[in-house]
């Protein structure tokens, strides 16, 4: 099946039929400062190696591979892989070695622009050769306004990433996206942008790792899965970050992702094939049929990897022959 077009099917564990699992991290392995339940005994029971991939700039990869370390998993600082490491890159190439960047963001895009010998400054009137924006913890109006100036006269442009919101243990929070779309607005202008759903990131994971057959994990449709399926990547949603079940069911054909799962314990899990006829969808022994516009589930908890794909596969083939179908009455398990 095309990617992006639908669900794919595996009889085996879903890990063990790849060489690689890419992970997101924000709503995927932690919110904050916490694990996601059941993330790390999950993460730590893999035969198949795992890379980490965040859009989130805030942090330097070391910092991340501490957090991680600090719920009991193994994993060496490269197996992090920022869009802040991989924007710097692309920064280098631009406007070479010594170059003065601008820099409206955090620490952690700080570190990735120094550590490859690029000069960060905080004024347009510094001449910039480049201005980036990556990280938003502690970016202030100043910074911004000094982008927006560089920018407007013309200097490259770079983002580390374009999520307009993270996952907090409060909520959701300004992204990095956010921000970037304020000097969009300001400037009339687009960045070039590093991370998911921007391919760079991807092609980064897999020249470290030489992987030829990866998957990709993650909580945002519109980064992680576009970005996954954008790089010729099979692609997981789990529904412990940004995405509920709600938005899953309204994926448009071009942009679903081949597998679903509640949490990450759907990396270990084979995924049944589901049937579609008319109202009714089985998967194993899940099945989801629909009543009256709502989908109700019988044979397995609806929060089973066969009961969200009963269910996601019933609405999917609902809504492509122009019928409106919800959850609203499927409660997803702890």
């Amino acid at each position: 099946m095309e990617r992006g077009a639908g669900l794919s099917t595996t009889s085996s564990p879903l890990a063990s039929v790849h060489d690689l699992v890419m992970l997101d991290l924000d709503g995927v392995v932690y919110v904050g400062p916490d694990a996601v339940p059941h993330a790390a005994e999950t993460i730590g029971a893999l035969a198949t190696p795992v890379a980490f991939l965040t859009n989130n700039a805030t942090r330097s990869a070391t910092d991340v591979a501490e957090h991680l370390r600090s719920f009991g998993l193994e994993l060496a600082d490269d197996a992090v892989v920022t869009a802040g490491q991989v924007v710097a890159d692309l920064v280098l190439r631009e406007v070479g070695d010594g170059a003065k960047v601008l820099l409206a963001g955090a620490e952690g895009m700080r570190s990735a622009l120094e550590a490859l010998g690029l000069v960060v400054v905080t004024s347009a009137e510094d001449e910039p050769r480049a201005v980036v924006q990556g990280g938003v913890i502690d970016v202030c109006w100043s910074e911004l306004a000094e982008a927006s100036f560089a920018v407007s006269a013309g200097v490259p442009w770079f983002a580390s990433n374009p999520d307009t919101t993270f996952p907090t243990p409060r909520g959701l929070a300004p992204g990095n996206g956010a921000f970037v779309q304020a000097v969009a607005l300001a400037t009339g202008r687009e960045p070039v942008v590093a991370g998911k759903p921007s391919t760079p990131i991807f092609d980064e994971a897999r020249r470290r790792t030489g992987a030829g057959s990866p998957v990709m994990v993650g909580d945002r449709v519109d980064t992680d899965i576009d970005g996954a399926t954008a790089a010729g990547i099979d692609a997981m949603v789990v529904l412990t970050g940004v995405t509920t079940l709600a938005d899953v069911l309204e994926i448009p054909p071009g942009h679903r992702p081949a597998y679903v799962a509640a949490d990450l314990r759907g990396l270990g899990q084979p995924h049944p094939e589901v049937v579609v006829d008319g109202s009714r969808a089985t998967c194993g022994d899940a099945v989801a049929e629909a009543t009256d516009g709502l989908i109700r589930v019988s044979g397995a908890e609806p929060d089973s990897v066969p009961g969200l794909r009963a269910v996601v596969a019933l609405a999917w083939a609902s809504h492509d022959r122009g019928d409106d179908v919800s959850v609203e009455d499927v409660r997803m398990g702890a």
